[in-house]
């Protein structure tokens, strides 16, 4: 049996474990006299559903703490470069590096960025922001300290709305704050040794955390993916996990339903997908439960997750917490927000997704799928935009976006913002079929990859040079069906008595006579007539 979840794996393992000993343990010289299906295999269904059922005793209570690296120039408290890719130990300066006698001064953009993402989580923005001190010692942390916030969080409250197979899900925030990035321990590059890029100490971050409100490894993997494309249309956050831009630690426990106390949470660490963080909560949902049933006590730690196997293995304990020995940062001085630069802030906000979608469905009439499709990436919702600047068939756009543009876009791995068709061209396009002027068959297999290759052309102008623009000239087109007709005499008798099937013999017959110039659906509206009454 193949499978991705190792606790599934082993739930199944003890079944056919199990099931082994029934089969030595049966008189099989009986089993054959009963011959019945029956008596040997309800042992082991019954045994499945003790398995399953064991797992429907529980419910997980899972929380998720974000980290988003925000897209500055420079640091959180210096001027040096926070590109990314550049060689080790580059990005580098006496701030980061912790030299004596140094000072930090606290980035505007960082604030900016911090306000916008409170905003648009509907959270609450504090007016005076003090900066801690987070005391520990680590290798890839030069100064012996991280400058954070503790007390006082530039964010509190807010919330994410995911949806749900129930329905759409609200889930609360604790807070936002702001804080610095360490740097890279490297275990994996020199066998002998650890190596320590410091390219990322001082990077600025924001540190988005939920209340403990998150149900399955399902909704964890839905709130991400709306964190995700929440910073990504605020523009402060590129959310690429795989290069660490954004990246989430999951606390995960597991208790019987209906009990109002938390169990013994663990802390789950390294995932570098979404998909990771959903299978890495699968997995210790699983072990938890598994450990619980076993009369096993779950250890508070901090554990690591195994991307290649799919299981998750212990760092270290958190029994004991932490002493970080916070307190305010001498060299910074606490930061005032005021209201009116709140709201100046608040004028500068994007449409968001939620916004847009409602939009999309109420006003546009389309359907929550197609809604969220548009909405999925925030370049393409602005080319939707613009095109129904241009067309009020909303639902065609629609279509085209999702359909041909997509599969373009697909084909040669490039973002929309490298689609030279611009909305415009492609909304006189949508007119033409829209008049019948064109068919869909017609618009998207012709016309609209010579558009691609003369993205300055009418669409008009392309369709005319191919001749290819349908007739719909009604006399020309009775009598068209009228040579039909009269060309298969025999067939009309059979379609009066009831062969309706030969609709399509003389809808052939007239897009030959018209050189695929018809419209088709005129075209039929005027056979199904002329059939009816010859």
């Amino acid at each position: 049996m193949e499978t991705n979840n190792p606790a599934l794996f082993l739930m199944f393992s003890k079944m056919l474990m199990r099931f082994a000993f029934y089969f030595q343990a049966t008189n099989l010289h009986e089993f054959s006299e009963k011959n019945t299906i029956s008596s040997f295999f309800v042992p082991f269904a019954s045994i499945f559903l003790v398995e399953m059922d064991i797992y429907q005793k529980y419910e997980p209570v899972i929380g998720l703490e974000v980290h988003i690296q925000l897209l500055t120039q420079s640091k959180a408290y210096s001027s040096e470069s926070t590109t990314y890719g550049n060689t080790p130990n580059t990005n580098v300066g006496v701030v980061s590096l912790g030299h004596p006698g140094t000072l930090p001064v606290a980035n505007e953009k960082v604030v900016e960025f911090a306000v916008k993402l409170g905003l648009a989580v509907g959270a609450n923005i504090r007016e005076e922001n003090q900066y801690a001190r987070k005391n520990y010692f680590y290798a890839d942390l030069p100064k012996g300290y991280q400058i954070t916030q503790d007390k006082t969080p530039i964010c509190t409250g807010g919330s994410i709305l995911i949806n749900t197979p129930s329905g759409p899900k609200s889930i609360a925030l604790t807070r936002i704050h702001m804080e610095e990035d360490a740097g890279k321990s490297m275990h994996d590059v020199d066998p002998n040794d650890t190596l320590v890029d410091l390219n990322r100490a001082g990077v600025p971050l924001l540190e988005m955390v939920s209340e403990p409100e998150i149900a399955s490894a399902d909704e964890a993997y839905q709130y991400l993916t709306e964190v995700r494309k929440l910073v990504r249309y605020l523009e402060i956050c590129d959310g690429n996990m795989e290069e660490g831009s954004m990246r989430c630690d999951a606390n995960v426990s597991v208790r019987l339903k209906g009990v109002k106390a938390f169990g013994n949470k663990v802390e789950v660490k390294n995932m570098n997908s979404i998909r990771n963080v959903q299978r890495a909560i699968e997995y210790e949902i699983k072990r938890q439960i598994e450990a619980i049933e076993n009369g096993q006590r779950v250890a508070q730690d901090t554990r690591n997750f195994d991307a290649a196997s799919g299981t998750t293995t212990s760092m270290r304990s958190k029994e004991d917490a932490n002493d970080y020995r916070y307190f305010p940062e001498p060299d910074l001085l606490p930061v005032i927000i005021h209201s009116s630069y709140i709201s100046a802030i608040k004028q500068q906000l994007p449409a968001l997704p939620n916004e847009l979608i409602k939009k999309y469905t109420l006003v546009y009439g389309l359907s929550d799928y197609d809604a969220t499709q548009l909405t999925d990436q925030k370049q393409v919702a602005n080319y939707f935009n613009k095109l129904v600047e241009y067309t009020t068939n909303y639902k065609g756009a629609s279509n085209w976006v999702m359909g041909p543009v997509r599969s373009y876009l697909n084909e040669r791995a490039i973002s929309i913002a490298e689609f030279e068709l611009s909305p415009q061209r492609l909304a006189e396009l949508i007119a033409l079929i829209d008049q019948g002027k064109l068919s869909n068959t017609a618009a998207s297999q012709e016309v609209f990859p010579a558009l691609l290759k003369e993205p300055n052309s009418a669409p008009i102008d392309i369709a005319t040079r191919l001749n290819i623009l349908q007739d719909n000239d009604e006399n020309k087109l009775a009598e068209f069906v009228q040579q039909a007709i009269d060309k298969f005499p025999d067939k009309v008798l059979e379609y009066k008595q009831g062969k309706f099937g030969l609709l399509g013999l003389f809808m052939g017959e007239v897009m030959k006579l018209s050189k695929g110039k018809a419209d088709p659906k005129k075209a039929s509206e005027l056979v199904t007539k002329a059939l009816s009454n010859d």
